[in-house]
């Protein structure tokens, strides 16, 4: 997308702040002045760190890494984040400190001379206006690796249109299915359906994953889902409705990383508190082959495997 456009939207993204409704919140605070709720975030995004990221799906760290920007904060209050300390540890009262979009176009074009191969943002949700803002100066200086939107899910439908020709490849979480665990877990009983029009509209965009021939992605989806402990139900909801609705071509990632984190402590979610079991993610693993679904199986292409130095 040219310069010019990518300052159109981040116009009109950046003036919705000023009754911020730029994620399913629907918050409505003056963001522009610095006033905040749900998301912890002023005007300006908070990057907790940027840097090439070797742990993401071979597909996107390739050889030479995933440019990967992680803001701070979040929309969701997941009782079990594994990164607690960034997206939800911040104290009532507090002023948040900011990136300003010249700084965080800065973070992106690093990035680039680094070598890494796309700019990764995650937790994108709660600062797609900002987002914009940064791109439109980054890519006037020369920006030019694929963008991939590293997202929880739980994203307002306008943002994500707001970034319809800006995304090359959307890599978003679909959590939970079922709207009681969704509010005892995230903190948001609409998430099920928030996530599943928010990724049907990603899939209308980008289309199913696609790579070059040196097996790195360029363009489409890529779901992921952390299987939970005792949630094999959600598991296969997820799946089923990932088939039957975008179709077999999608790319999953299944992934077994669950540990006890954030508030999953004190025999409040004792459910939660021990870390998957692998006859469950052995059991999910088969639904999805059943379906006939596309699965990251951490085995890189061929000729991503010659290139990678640490195969």
């Amino acid at each position: 997308m040219r310069p010019a456009e990518l300052r159109a939207r981040a116009r009109i993204a950046l003036a919705g702040l000023a009754e911020c409704r730029a994620c399913p919140r629907d918050c409505a605070v003056d963001r522009l002045h610095d006033k905040w709720s749900a998301c912890k975030t002023g005007r300006f995004a908070q990057v907790s760190s940027y840097f090439p990221h070797f742990g993401e799906e071979d597909c996107l760290r390739g050889w030479r890494g995933s440019g990967t920007v992680f803001f701070a904060h979040c929309n969701l209050r997941c009782v079990f984040c594994q990164n607690f300390d960034i997206s939800q540890a911040l104290k009532p009262g507090v002023a948040p400190r900011g990136t300003p979009p010249d700084r965080l176009a800065g973070m992106m074009l690093e990035l680039q001379d680094l070598g890494c191969h796309n700019i990764n943002l995650v937790t994108p949700e709660h600062v797609v206006p900002q987002v914009l803002e940064a791109l439109s100066e980054a890519a006037e200086a020369g920006l030019s690796l694929p963008i991939v939107y590293n997202t929880s899910g739980y994203d307002a439908l306008e943002s994500l249109k707001l970034m319809d020709g800006v995304v090359d490849i959307y890599m978003p979480d679909f959590k939970l299915w079922s709207a009681e665990r969704s509010r005892g877990y995230l903190k948001a009983e609409d998430y099920p359906e928030t996530a599943r029009v928010a990724i049907a509209e990603m899939y209308r965009q980008v289309g199913p994953l696609r790579w070059d021939d040196d097996g790195v992605a360029v363009r489409g989806l890529l779901i992921r889902h952390l299987v939970m402990p005792g949630c094999l139900d959600e598991t296969r909801a997820i799946l089923e409705w990932i088939a039957e609705e975008l179709g077999q071509a999608t790319y999953v990632n299944l992934m077994d990383q669950y540990r006890p984190a954030g508030r999953v402590s004190g025999g409040r979610f004792a459910e939660l508190d021990a870390p998957i079991d692998a006859r469950e993610f052995s059991a999910a693993i088969g639904f999805a082959d059943s379906l006939g679904l596309r699965l990251d199986r951490r085995m890189p292409d061929p000729t991503l495997r010659r290139r990678n130095r640490w195969m």
